[in-house]
């Protein structure tokens, strides 16, 4: 066996210059539509702007355009031209959000088909570039806007915000849109997309919206018509803003001494318990919202998670730590492109196990004071509840969560899913023991749904009823001749209500 060579011997270099199709590789990242609004945001955030406007244009039921608009410092022609480069080099501040820039493209083009930005500054004139997917795929070749339509578009939102400087991010071909927007599609999508996209800013952004010089605004508007059907000011949604601490002792710092970079202050938090606060629920599910709440330049980048520090778990639902990464990261911390989420090394986790505060006390401690402050309240409320599986895929998200909060749940073992299937006409669910999944009969579903659409977590007060009904089945190998009795009640009640709804429905269709 020969020795091994600790260096790779190179003979020269080679220029590769990427292919065309590395813009459809950037633009397949998996940015979620908040996650990218979120990184357009944190450019004009960059731009020192104080304004932002998030303006969805609707042609009647039609919506035709989104568009982020700002009244930061704008850029001239050469700036534009690197914001517009995939991986443009521009030299960032020290407290500023953008790190690689991709962010603009890669976020833009994962979710619409062109992107335009138009941008004046108080020095020079309005300019303008647009990126098309297909023009971009067929050799990065970047779109140079009319300087007139450039100038419209700026004068379009002037005062509101632009005034004498500014920037417009403009997404046309947005592929998240509803295709058809008859029967109150369009409207039920602003509705649900407007609350997440608030809800996601507000939290994301918190520390910037508390303050009084910064403001994000969503808005709706009718390009014929220019109604403004909707102007929602964007709310901050600290997830350390509960009104009294669940433990005296708290909130506590603890250092922990990583060697690549100096030493991390963890701000230790404890919620108060069964708290109804937005800024305790709206942040994710029981398991998702507790750990670390990384920001950088005060930006949140992570909200929740232990990092591979330990599993998350029900009895630490109230513990959520604080942490400002510092300007050297070393090799401790990594941030993902999206900047949704830190990588860490084990050097941190090997020091959050030698972490302390002043007082001594060990960041373990303050884990248990977490765990014990959960389980006090849950003997303070008079009764004990029996552990249940968790819910799973099929239950929507909203009362996974409000079941993972009710209820202690069975370690270890697969959620309970609810599906729909095609089952005979006599029977209006089934068991499948092994893949823990409660099947409901597809031939009822449109009756319940009341004629609207299916989707994957539908139906959601019949789901969760079946699943309060059904999810201690699983928890044993047989069924007993009680349970067998139940089921048949069930199944027979249940069976005379849904043809109850098939009727009405026929009824309604005469």
């Amino acid at each position: 066996m020969t020795d091994w060579q600790f260096d790779v011997p190179t003979t020269g270099s080679k220029h590769l210059p990427p292919d065309s199709r590395y813009v459809e590789a950037l633009s397949s990242q998996g940015y979620g539509f908040e996650v990218a609004i979120a990184d357009l945001v944190d450019n004009s955030i960059d731009a020192g702007a104080e304004d932002v406007v998030i303006h969805f244009l609707r042609d009647d039921d039609q919506l035709v355009s989104l568009l982020v608009v700002d009244d930061g410092r704008g850029m001239n022609e050469e700036a534009l031209d690197i914001a517009m480069t995939v991986g443009g080099r521009r030299s960032y501040d020290n407290g500023s959000l953008g790190m690689f820039g991709t962010g603009l493209k890669s976020a833009s083009l994962s979710h619409a088909d062109a992107v335009t930005v138009v941008s004046t500054t108080k020095r020079t004139r309005t300019v303008g570039r647009r990126w098309l997917m297909e023009h971009a795929k067929a050799g990065f070749q970047c779109d140079i806007v009319d300087p007139n339509f450039a100038q419209t578009l700026v004068d379009r939102y002037y005062d509101k915000p632009i005034t004498w400087q500014g920037t417009v991010v403009r997404w046309d071909g947005v592929k998240d849109f509803p295709k058809v927007g008859g029967g109150g599609q369009t409207d039920r999508y602003l509705h649900r997309t407007i609350n997440k996209l608030g809800l996601h800013l507000g939290l994301y952004l918190h520390r910037f919206l508390s303050r009084d010089t910064f403001n994000v605004t969503i808005a709706v508007e009718d390009v014929r018509s220019g109604v403004v059907y909707l102007e929602y000011g964007v709310e901050p949604l600290d997830p350390f803003g509960y009104p009294v601490t669940g433990h005296a002792d708290y909130p506590r710092a603890f250092t922990a001494d990583v060697r690549s970079t100096e030493g991390v202050q963890l701000h230790a938090h404890v919620w108060p318990a069964k708290s109804n606060l937005n800024e305790y629920k709206a942040v994710g599910t029981l398991m998702d919202r507790q750990g670390f709440y990384f920001y950088r330049n005060d930006r949140l980048v992570q909200a929740g998670g232990w990092n591979n520090y330990r599993q998350p778990e029900q009895h630490l639902s109230l513990a959520r730590v604080a942490v400002d990464l510092p300007e050297d990261t070393g090799d401790a911390f990594r941030l993902t492109v999206k900047k949704a989420g830190v990588d860490t090394s084990p050097e941190f986790t090997a020091a959050l196990e030698q972490a302390v505060d002043p007082a001594g006390r060990t960041f373990d401690d303050y884990l248990a004071d977490a765990d014990a402050t959960y389980r006090s309240a849950r003997k303070r409320s008079g009764t004990t509840r029996s552990e249940a599986i968790a819910p799973g895929r099929g239950i929507a998200p909203e009362v996974r969560q409000a079941i993972e909060e009710e209820l202690p749940l069975v370690p270890h073992q697969e959620p309970i899913s609810v599906t729909w299937k095609g089952l005979p006409q006599d029977v209006f669910f089934d068991l499948d023991r092994e893949e823990h999944s409660i099947i409901l009969n597809q031939h009822y579903r449109t009756a319940i749904l009341g004629g609207r659409r299916g989707c994957l977590n539908d139906a959601p007060v019949i789901k969760s009823l079946m699943y309060l009904l059904l999810h201690k089945i699983f928890e044993y190998e047989r069924t007993g001749a009680k349970q067998k009795d139940n089921l048949q009640l069930w199944q027979s009640i249940l069976i005379a209500a849904a043809r109850s709804e098939l009727d009405r429905v026929a009824d309604d269709v005469e």
